[in-house]
């Protein structure tokens, strides 16, 4: 049977205990999202890691885990991801989030073995989503979050395929970068991005 998160690092801590997660570092496009979440002691069944549920069961359960959790979520753009970098971003997401949660845990479980500083107890663990309960909330509310935000940019920005890629950088939102050109949200720090811009403004040069 396929292990599934479940609240054994909570008990470790006792009180109130949230957890923080983040979506959208490798994406060559949009913000970075982070969620923080403190369940209940309701919660929807079926929760995983949110990299292990189709979308439609993201979106369901996500639904029904706001109704029933406090949270909290925190953004950070791409203008702060290209001058702070995507390790510090994500991290300034992830504070965001915390102070946007409204509540002050005892402790919290971050996922990864990057934590921010933050006003309390924090306990880092990789691959955190499959194994807290509370870390695998976050990451749904975050994951669902930044794909409705991306699905609103795909409006903006139609082509590049976003609301399907998520600003990943898929064949065909590289097809796109190279037939509508680099928007104001895709990440000019990121290698691929940068590369297209050198290329560009050596053809500029050179014509």
């Amino acid at each position: 049977m396929a292990h599934k998160p479940n609240l054994t690092h909570e008990r470790t801590h006792g009180g109130i205990v949230a957890g923080i997660d983040e979506a959208g570092r490798g994406p060559w496009a949009g913000p970075v999202v982070a969620a923080a979440a403190i369940l209940g002691k309701k919660r929807p069944p079926h929760m995983n890691d949110s990299k292990k549920l189709k979308a439609q069961d993201r979106e369901a359960i996500f639904n029904v885990l706001i109704t029933q959790c406090t949270y909290g979520v925190g953004i950070a753009t791409t203008e702060e991801i290209d001058s702070l970098n995507i390790l510090q971003a994500t991290k300034l997401a992830m504070v965001r989030a915390f102070k946007n949660l409204g509540t002050m845990p005892c402790a919290v479980l971050i996922d990864g073995n990057q934590p921010p500083v933050l006003p309390c107890k924090v306990q880092a663990i990789i691959g955190g989503d499959g194994e807290s309960l509370t870390i695998a909330a976050a990451s749904i509310i975050a994951k669902v979050t930044r794909d409705r935000m991306m699905r609103q940019l795909a409006l903006e920005h139609p082509g590049y395929g976003w609301e399907r890629n998520a600003g990943y950088g898929t064949q065909c939102h590289q097809d796109a970068i190279a037939t509508l050109g680099v928007t104001i949200h895709h990440r000019r720090s990121f290698r691929p991005i940068r590369e297209i811009l050198e290329k560009l403004s050596a053809e500029k040069l050179s014509a």
